[in-house]
This record gives structure tokens, C-alpha cells and sequence, in this order.
């Protein structure tokens, strides 16, 4: 075990899965820096046209981000899963399929993404004001997707493995120079929206690089060689079999979010660019309570692969209270401290107080979440995904839509709307909750010498 790796075997489990977690909240944070620092700097030096903007690409690069995501966690289960049943052979061909796999997702979404985002913005009923600036922006902060999907496949390796602050230290460097670069090409430049795009490619290209270093320098099972990189049809399969799943769930919250941009769009400029300030916090608050979540998924296959039963549970239950505090404590410090938080993207008076409107409804709703999210995070450690995806289509898709088209359609109050949010969350957990202890007791076996019956 090398100094930056943890045992998710042995030990405390609310020390440890804290200890893990920490590393990644931070670099979970970092990366919201690269689109939040966009949107603050073109906020503050170019205007609010500028902001709104880039807060109208946020969706759609939740979206594109989200399937890179998504497909990592496939990466992260079968690496620690295959780590903690100490099977080298297995470790070694998952991460040397994963990268080739990853690298090639991303630059199947940039090309798409590139070539469809003016029709995307358009259906999203984007203000004509700011589609022009929209659309630049998106196309050059698409060319960021390949480096983004290697990043993130080097965190899943990483992660599993215990390892969770290299990757920190890596995007910390990387986010130190994506704040630079976006200062120096908007107001010594002059480049606007198009400047805090390159800012954020560059800054991506980095944290990738330094993380691709760092696994073909490692001498562990799961270290990266070029004379091993190719695909293994077995690894392959179970990757997407747990990857897909999990990438389309990202999506298909972000296509459910596109409803809920375009019934905002549907208010005048100052709501868009107030909601586009607000929803920054949305990211930094998810993400801080992701870390958790990659804690119960990395812990509990770590441990499955192990036989270890008894810490199977408790890492989720563990992760779980940890998500839900931090939700809690986050969302009331943020309408707390809601008027310095929003003077970070605007000095615009009724931007800000557009922007509270959001605030008072989701300070409060951020901790539910934690409820289906960390379930779904449990399921995906013990190979399930597909059925909790269903789940999230009907619980926390289709529900949106329909209230949009209902409830939001008879009020007609952003209030109404943002209401749907902590409604869907609510709904979706309960059913995630019943299809994890159903499977719980049927895949965990009951004695730590039993077969262990993961991914049939």
C-alpha cells in the first residue's frame, strides 16, 4: 500500500470514509471552478449578456460532462472490485480497456456536441440576445471533452485504488491556471466568452495530463503500459454494462433539466441570468456530496470483492449521513451568505434578486437529494445500475416533466418550478430505496467464504 493510496478493508469506516472523501470534495469543487470562474469572470468584466450566455450552455455542459461521469463509475466499481479480490490480472485489463474507452467517448461528444449545439440551444428556446455567444462558447469548451474524459477515467482508476488526492493536487493546479487564464484573455485580450472557453480547455488538457503521468509512472496493478493498451471484450462488457447505465442517468437528469431551462427561458432576461448566478450552486453543493457518494460505491466494491459483508452496509449507511448533513449544512449557509454569493457573478441588483428567488427554494431541498443519489451510488457498488436508471427515468425524468406541464403550467411562478426539484428527488428515493434492499440480500452473501454473485 503506497503512502497515497488508503485500505477501504480495515479500519474505521466514518474515519476512513472521511478521510477518502475530503480529497475528493475538493476535487469535485475544482471542477465546477472551471465553468463557475467563466461564468464570474464574463459576469463581472463583460456584462450580463455575456453571463447569460454561458449560464444557458451550463445544462448542456452538465450534460456532456455527466456522460464522461457516468462512464467513469463504471471504471471506478470494476477497478476496486477487482483490486479488493487482489486479482492483477483482472485490474490490469480493466483500466487499460477503460482508458481506450473513455478517450473514445470524449471525442464521440465533442464532435457531436460541436456539430449540434446550435440546434440544441435553439430548441431550448435560448433569448436571441445570447445564443450568438452561446453557441461560441459551447463549441470551443467542447474541444475540452477528450482531455476530460481522460482526467476523469484516471480519478475512477484512482479513486479505487484509495487514492484521492493526487487527483486533487493535479486539478488544483489545474484550476489555479484556468482562474489566470481566464483573467488575462478577457480583460487583457478582450476575447469575451471565447476567452474563458480556451481558458478551460487548457486548464483540462493539464489536469489530464498530469493524471496520465502519474498512472504510466505507477508500479501497482492498476499503473497504465503502452504494450497492455488495448481491449478485452470480457472487461469491455462489464465496464458499459455498469457505465452506460450510469451515463445515461446523468444525461437524462440533464435532459429533464433542459424542460426545466426552457420553462425558465420562457421569464424575462434578468430571471435567466438570475437562475444562471443561482444554479452555480447547485454544482458546487452536488458535487461536495458526490464525494460521499464515490465513497459508498469505491468501499462497497472494494469490500464485496473482498467478502468482507459486514462493511458492505455500513459504508453505504456511513456515506449516506455524511451526503445528508453536508447537504443540510451547505444549503443553509448558502441563503445565509446569499447576497455575497451571488455579488460573485453580478453587480446587477435585479440579477441578484432574481437569483434569491432559486436560493430560497433549493437551500433547503439540496439534502433530500442525498437520499436517492447515495442509494443509487450503493446499487452501482454492487454491479446493479440498469434497473436504478429506470427508476430515475420514471422518478426524477418523467416527474419533472409532467409537472411542468401541470403544476408549473397552472401557477406559472418560478417558485412553482424550482418546487419540482426536492419533489422528484423525494419520489425517486423511496424507489431506489426499496430496489437497494432487494438486492442487498440477494447478491451480498451471507457468510464472508460464500461465492460472491457480482454482475450475473
Amino acid at each position: 500500500m503506497k503512502k497515497y493510496e488508503m485500505d477501504l478493508l480495515h479500519g474505521s469506516l466514518w474515519k476512513k470514509i472521511l478521510i477518502y472523501s475530503i480529497p475528493l470534495m475538493f476535487t469535485n469543487i475544482l471542477q465546477v471552478v472551471f465553468n463557475m470562474s467563466d461564468i464570474a469572470v464574463v459576469g463581472k468584466f463583460v456584462g450580463p449578456i455575456a453571463l447569460g450566455a454561458v449560464g444557458s450552455t451550463s445544462i448542456l455542459v452538465t450534460l456532456f460532462t455527466g456522460l464522461l461521469i457516468g462512464l467513469a463509475s463504471g471504471v471506478n466499481a470494476l477497478t476496486a472490485l477487482h483490486i479488493g479480490s487482489n486479482n492483477n490480472k483482472d485490474v490490469r485489463e480493466t483500466v487499460h480497456t477503460a482508458g481506450i474507452l473513455c478517450l473514445m467517448a470524449g471525442i464521440i461528444i465533442m464532435a457531436l456536441g460541436i456539430v449540434f449545439s446550435r440546434t440544441i440551444l435553439e430548441t431550448m428556446n435560448t433569448k436571441d440576445e445570447l445564443i450568438a455567444d452561446a453557441v461560441l462558447y459551447l463549441r470551443i469548451y467542447l474541444a475540452g471533452m477528450p482531455a476530460l474524459a481522460l482526467y476523469n477515467f484516471g480519478n475512477a482508476v484512482l479513486s479505487a485504488a484509495g487514492d484521492t488526492r493526487r487527483p486533487l493536487l493535479y486539478l488544483f493546479l489545474a484550476g489555479v491556471i484556468n482562474v489566470v487564464l481566464n483573467l488575462f484573455f478577457v480583460i487583457v485580450c478582450h476575447l469575451g466568452v471565447a476567452g474563458v472557453a480556451i481558458a478551460s480547455i487548457i486548464a483540462q488538457y493539464i489536469s489530464a495530463v498530469l493524471i496520465l503521468i502519474s498512472l504510466f509512472k505507477s508500479q501497482e496493478n492498476f499503473s497504465l503500459r503502452m504494450a497492455y493498451l488495448g481491449m478485452n471484450s470480457g472487461k469491455l462488457t462489464r465496464i458499459l454494462r455498469i457505465g452506460i447505465p450510469s451515463a445515461f442517468q446523468y444525461a437524462l437528469f440533464a435532459i429533464a433539466n433542459l424542460f426545466v431551462q426552457a420553462s425558465v427561458n420562457s421569464f424575462d432576461h434578468v430571471m435567466v441570468e438570475g437562475n444562471a448566478a443561482a444554479a452555480n450552486a447547485d454544482s458546487l453543493i452536488y458535487d461536495m456530496m458526490a464525494a460521499f457518494y464515490t465513497a459508498a460505491a469505491s468501499f462497497m466494491a472494494q469490500n464485496l470483492g473482498a467478502h468482507k459483508r459486514d462493511r458492505i452496509l455500513k459504508s453505504y449507511l456511513i456515506s449516506l449521513a455524511y451526503s445528508f448533513f453536508l447537504g443540510l449544512i451547505l444549503g443553509i449557509s448558502l441563503y445565509i451568505f446569499r447576497y455575497p454569493f451571488l455579488s460573485l457573478f453580478t453587480s446587477d441588483n435585479g440579477v441578484v434578486e432574481a437569483g434569491i428567488r432559486r436560493l430560497s427554494i433549493m437551500s433547503l431541498s439540496y439534502a433530500i437529494s442525498a437520499f436517492m443519489d447515495c442509494t443509487i451510488a450503493a446499487s452501482r457498488g454492487l454491479g446493479r445500475t440498469a434497473v436504478p436508471t429506470v427508476i430515475v427515468i420514471m422518478g426524477s425524468c418523467v416527474f419533472r416533466i409532467i409537472w411542468i406541464y401541470t403544476v408549473f403550467a397552472h401557477f406559472r411562478t418560478i417558485e412553482s418550478l424550482y418546487l419540482l426539484y426536492a419533489c422528484s428527488w423525494l419520489v425517486t428515493a423511496i424507489a431506489e430505496a426499496v430496489y437497494f434492499a432487494k438486492i442487498y440480500r440477494r447478491i451480498v452473501p451471507k457468510k464472508e467464504d460464500s461465492d460472491v454473485l457480482y454482475l450475473s
